[in-house]
């Protein structure tokens, strides 16, 4: 763990969550930092908090703070900025209960996410998977025209749950693909965000109708995908997780995909990670990605950079940019 320049007219924060050179170079430049040498866990981030008086708190989702570990902030901390869109891993209520800004990023990873979701929409239904094996293991295979086919998703229907930004940006990249677009969402879109996509307010109703299904939504309250839900996708359907791992059964989900009721998956979010279920690596029907979506140089880049700016904001005695 390393500090930054004190001044006394820098804002003290502590990153607890490592950050892009690019925005660690920032956070040493403009602010009176310590700066971890890993991703803090809770205890960590409120004894290093503790310690060098900080304002602010950069952090990600490592760190757990539950409504136990932000009670026990010092009083000192202003603002915690959250470097994700997510924050399902902090209790921003109790936070704010205390006068604690809570912060996040959005906008800034919507277009890599929905790119990522659409990468495993493709190469599920692709068998991108098997293919890519088969090709490491020396080919040696010969093939007929009957042999390891995939699903063609182009002018198929695709059903969105959560059309918010990610959801919108997904619907998009699928309309390249000349796909009918369905979302179920809490409430309807006006007509120049909806795009021509159909709204059902049922979630069971537009189900059977979704030959390919995309989550964009936030976690919380009960699991949307269960035994029940997965039944209502007409057999054959491609399953797609980009929002979290948290709003699936997942014995659920491997039934399904063992069982023939689903062609194929692509996730990228697990209900525990990074110790994920094993079991989905075994199957050849899915294709795995490790928590990515917002994984480039330009969008963690953004992400830094948007928490930073929050911090200099609240510090400055100015509104958030992006509260929550």
């Amino acid at each position: 763990m390393s500090g930054g320049t004190t001044s006394s007219s820098r804002p003290r924060v502590v990153l607890a969550r490592l950050v892009t050179p690019a925005a660690e170079e920032r956070a040493r430049r403009e602010f009176d930092a310590v700066i971890g040498d890993h991703d803090m866990n809770a205890a960590e981030t409120i004894a290093a908090a503790t310690e060098h008086r900080a304002e602010a708190l950069l952090i990600g989702s490592p760190c757990k703070l539950d409504a136990a570990a932000i009670a026990a902030l010092p009083a000192h901390v202003k603002v915690i900025a959250n470097a994700s869109v997510g924050y399902d891993h902090m209790d921003a209520a109790a936070a704010r209960a205390r006068g604690i800004i809570v912060t996040n990023t959005p906008d800034v990873l919507t277009d890599c996410t929905a790119d990522l979701a659409f990468m495993l929409l493709l190469a599920a239904s692709r068998r991108g998977y098997e293919y890519d094996s088969m090709m490491r293991n020396g080919w040696n295979i010969r093939m007929g025209l009957a042999d390891y086919l995939g699903l063609k998703p182009s002018g198929k229907t695709l059903g969105i749950v959560g059309m918010g930004r990610i959801g919108r940006a997904m619907a998009q990249r699928a309309r390249g693909f000349g796909m009918r677009i369905l979302y179920h969402n809490r409430t309807r879109l006006p007509a120049d965000l909806e795009q021509g996509a159909e709204y059902f307010p049922d979630l069971n109703a537009m189900l059977p109708h979704s030959q390919f299904l995309s989550l964009h939504l936030p976690a919380g309250g009960s699991t949307l995908m269960t035994r029940e839900t997965f039944a209502l996708l007409p057999k054959g359907a491609v399953f797609v997780n980009t929002a979290r791992g948290a709003l699936v059964d997942e014995d659920a989900l491997l039934e399904a995909l063992t069982n023939g009721h689903l062609f194929a998956a692509g996730l990228d979010v697990f209900r525990k990670e990074p110790d994920y279920d094993t079991r989905f690596a075994k199957l050849p029907n899915v294709f795995l990605t490790p928590h990515m979506a917002s994984a480039t140089q330009e969008t963690r880049d953004a992400m830094g950079n948007l928490a930073l700016d929050n911090i200099a904001a609240v510090c400055a005695g100015r509104a958030p940019l992006t509260p929550v």
